[in-house]
Parts: structure tokens; C-alpha cells; sequence
């Protein structure tokens, strides 16, 4: 059944899920989680069936474009069958595009299956392509097996974009590497700012802080950059290499305001909807998908909360006036969200 669209207070359809299916991971990548989480219980979890009964009515008003987000997602038990579940929309016509943003450290496994379902490109979180440097910042994961998988998943036809966070005095002087790397495989390739995600100390978000646009600067050194008009209604912005016909975004929730186009929402593996990354608020999902089979209060909840979404965000590291605190900051961890 379709209902009329989701329009939130400053008309802006909201056209974009990102869902959450876990809050696990098999990395603990310094700037998203502690080296030592407490997992939420699997009875606060959303089972597959209540996750494909979610999305399925956020596609019916309207969303033509879903994301699978983690934690890392493959790492959930028998995620395939959700993925089976929800590719259903595609065959319709009611979904334009299902995705995934991955670690790349299952890809190897789930590569073909996904492609087969009618996945057509893939976001891999990766930001060093040096092996110590990987499991320093990842602290747990190895190179090989992410490298392996970005290829098979190339080799399924996937596109593959690479999703570098920015991270001073880590991978600053890997910055061509990278960038080259990207364009001999065929990637684009997009630089995010480090966020003020998580209790992970003040000192060290601060320590972590490059800004993109001393990157840009860095990379306009070597190549002639060209604005591209390139939109998909979301935080980045692009430019093509002139050397290299390379594309490359950035995503600046600190140094630049995106929101004016914001078309998404995100769920977390608890059911919560988000309407702002960058904001607290939130509205409840789980308790309607469970309090009865019809979807009635399900939709009504979203539709309450789309009413509710902000015009934008406040991420600033600019430090308050007498104080010490980062503005903006959020207490949970990114992995909770779904990035």
C-alpha cells in the first residue's frame, strides 16, 4: 500500500533510510567505539522480520533509496535472509536502490549473493591501505581479508566507494596514496570529517580534527579540482580531478552546513528514529511494530516524527566560551546510529 509521501516541516521529502542492523562490529575503530562496548541484549534488537516490516513501510511512504548500516551489518546472523526479504522493492519498482555501508571484512563472503539480489554499489569504510596502520586504528582487524573483499565485490559488478574519515597525524601522508590507489581500481572516493560521535574522551576528537579543507587544499596541489553540480540529496560534495578524471567528496559536518537538502532519516537496530544525525531526538518504532501486526501506528509514529525533523545540525569544535566542552557533541557512539 502507498500512502502520501513523507514531507517534513521545511519541505523536504524524505526519500532516504539509512537502518541500522546491528550495533556489533568486528573492528574497534579508535574514532567510532570503545575498545571494550557493551552490546545491547538481543530482546532490544529488531528480529529480520520486524526490520523488513520497518522498511517496508518507510518505502511505502515514499523512501526510494535504502541503506544498511551497522555496527558492521554482515556480521548479523543470517543478514542475507533480511537482504532477500527486503529486495523484493527493487523487482517492484518501489525502491530505486538498496545498499550497504560495510568494513569490507565479510565482503569476500556476501559479495555475489548481494550483487545477485540486485545490489549495484557498495560504500567501504577504509582509511589507511598501510597493514599496521589498519589494525592500529581498527584495533582488532586485518588489511587482507577488506582488500579481498572490495575485490570480489568489484568482480560481482558492484561499484565500490571508499570512505576515507580524515584523521590528522594517522593518515595525512597517505592522502595521494590513497587517492591514487582509489583511481587505478576504479573507486570514488570520499573524505568525511572526524565527528563528535561518542564518550570518546574530548582531547582525543580534537587531536583526530583535519579539516577537509586543509585536505583540499593539499590535493589541489597536485591536481586541478573542478566543482561537480553532482547531488544525491546528501552531505557531500564532489569534484573531479582534472588530471585524472577521478571523482572525490567530502563530507563536512563541521566546516560546512549540508542541511538545507537533507532528504534522510536513520534507524537504529533498536528501532529509534533519528530525524538528525547531529541532534538527540528521536521517536520510537519499536514499541508500535510490536504492539500489533498493522502497520496503522507504525506510520503514524514516522509521520509524527517527520514532523518533528529539524532544519539542521550543530557539530562545532569551537570551544565554548569559559569552558571546555566541544558544542554539539553526542553522547552516543556512531556504531548505535548507523553512521
Amino acid at each position: 500500500m502507498t500512502h502520501a509521501p513523507l514531507i517534513d516541516p521545511f519541505a523536504r521529502p524524505i526519500t532516504y533510510l539509512r537502518v541500522s542492523v546491528t550495533d556489533r562490529c568486528d573492528f574497534r575503530c579508535t574514532y567510532c567505539m570503545a575498545e571494550h562496548m557493551q552490546f545491547l541484549p538481543k530482546k532490544d534488537l529488531l528480529s529480520l522480520e520486524e526490520l523488513d516490516r520497518l522498511c517496508s513501510a518507510f518505502i511505502g511512504l515514499g523512501v526510494r533509496k535504502l541503506r544498511i548500516t551497522g555496527g558492521e551489518p554482515l556480521v548479523r546472523r543470517d543478514i542475507l535472509t533480511f537482504f532477500r526479504a527486503v529486495s523484493r522493492h527493487l523487482d517492484t519498482g518501489a525502491l530505486d536502490e538498496l545498499t550497504l555501508t560495510t568494513n569490507g571484512s565479510q565482503l569476500s563472503r556476501f559479495a555475489a549473493d548481494l550483487a545477485a539480489l540486485g545490489m549495484r554499489r557498495i560504500n567501504v569504510s577504509l582509511d589507511t591501505l598501510d597493514p599496521a596502520k589498519f589494525e592500529a586504528i581498527t584495533r582488532w582487524g586485518k588489511l587482507a581479508p577488506v582488500l579481498e573483499g572490495i575485490a570480489a565485490a568489484k568482480a560481482a559488478g558492484m561499484r565500490v566507494k571508499i570512505n576515507t574519515v580524515a584523521l590528522k597525524g594517522f593518515n595525512e601522508g597517505e592522502l595521494f596514496r590513497l587517492v591514487d590507489w582509489c583511481g587505478a581500481e576504479g573507486h570514488d572516493l570520499t573524505f568525511i570529517e572526524v565527528m563528535p560521535m561518542g564518550e570518546m574522551g574530548e582531547e582525543l576528537r580534537l587531536d583526530q580534527y583535519w579539516p577537509l579543507s586543509d585536505l583540499r587544499a593539499r590535493l589541489a596541489e597536485r591536481f586541478t579540482l573542478h566543482d561537480l553540480p553532482d547531488s544525491t540529496g546528501g552531505p557531500a560534495r564532489y569534484v573531479r580531478l582534472g588530471e585524472s578524471g577521478q571523482r572525490i567528496g567530502f563530507i563536512t559536518p563541521l566546516t560546512h552546513n549540508f542541511c538545507e537538502s537533507c532528504n534522510r532519516v536513520r534507524v537504529t537496530c533498536t528501532g529509534e528514529l533519528f530525524m538528525c544525525l547531529g541532534q538527540e531526538d528521536r521517536a520510537d518504532l519499536r514499541a508500535p511494530l510490536r504492539a500489533s501486526p498493522e502497520d496503522d501506528a507504525l506510520i503514524a509514529a514516522i509521520r509524527g516524527a517527520i514532523a518533528r525533523k529539524p532544519k539542521g545540525h550543530d557539530f562545532d569544535y569551537a570551544r565554548a566560551p569559559g569552558g571546555s566542552a566541544i558544542r554539539g557533541q553526542m553522547s552516543r557512539h556512531m556504531s548505535h546510529t548507523g553512521g
